[in-house]
């Protein structure tokens, strides 16, 4: 019942979670349409569909309204969520690949409420706080995959992370669960498909250095 699942939702988020560096990854993507036909269409759509100062390309923090892709009315549609699950006393931004289906915080979300995330790339830092950009060699944007949930009236996404491959590993022991352009549909309508992608080997990355950012935040 909802008392059952808010308790451990809470023990959840006391023991097992929160906004932790070392733990977490993917603080920060970038989303720009200026570039790339695939992300002016998306945000043609957001703005069509929330109004035109509804939200601005730029870098996408924890907390912040940004597109992602989800199911409406059967048809996959760009929706305007938030980014992290408000539980008390902590923000939660990512879900990991190899528990999600179980913990009481996403297995609903696993089962029947997954979107994903389109970026152009997304940023880490090293171990020395360096700051790198991690973008998919050849493709215009980077697609994560991601869950949503209602909390406190808003509509909030996670993204899932999964164990870093070589292209991502000096910099960080997690990378985001990036999605091929024929896994998209599948992640979104397809829940019997949904053990399959969460097990798979995400792609090698090209990693640009940022050297002219000089802190994490």
């Amino acid at each position: 019942n909802r008392v059952i699942r808010y308790a451990s939702i809470i023990l959840y988020s006391i023991v097992d979670v929160g906004w932790r560096h070392e733990d977490d990854m993917c603080g920060r993507y970038l989303f720009t349409s200026d570039q790339y036909a695939e992300a002016r269409e998306i945000t043609q759509m957001i703005r069509k569909k929330y109004g035109e100062g509804s939200w601005q390309p730029g870098e996408i923090t924890p907390g912040s309204k940004a597109p992602v892709l989800a199911v409406s009315h059967g048809a996959i549609t760009p929706e305007l969520f938030t980014w992290g699950y408000r539980l008390p006393h902590t923000l939660v931004i990512n879900a990991r690949a190899e528990n999600v289906m179980e913990k009481p915080l996403f297995r609903g979300s696993a089962a029947s409420r997954r979107c994903v995330v389109p970026s152009v790339g997304f940023f880490e830092w090293d171990a020395l706080k360096r700051k790198y950009f991690f973008t998919l060699p050849g493709e215009p944007l980077l697609y994560m995959a991601g869950l949503y949930d209602i909390w406190n009236g808003q509509t909030c996404y996670c993204i899932i992370t999964t164990a870093a491959n070589t292209s991502m590993r000096e910099v960080h022991a997690r990378m985001p669960l990036i999605l091929a352009e024929n896994q998209m549909r599948a992640w979104l309508k397809q829940a019997d498909t949904v053990g399959d992608i969460l097990r798979t080997e995400p792609p090698q990355l090209v990693k640009q250095s940022q050297e002219a950012q000089i802190s994490l935040w």
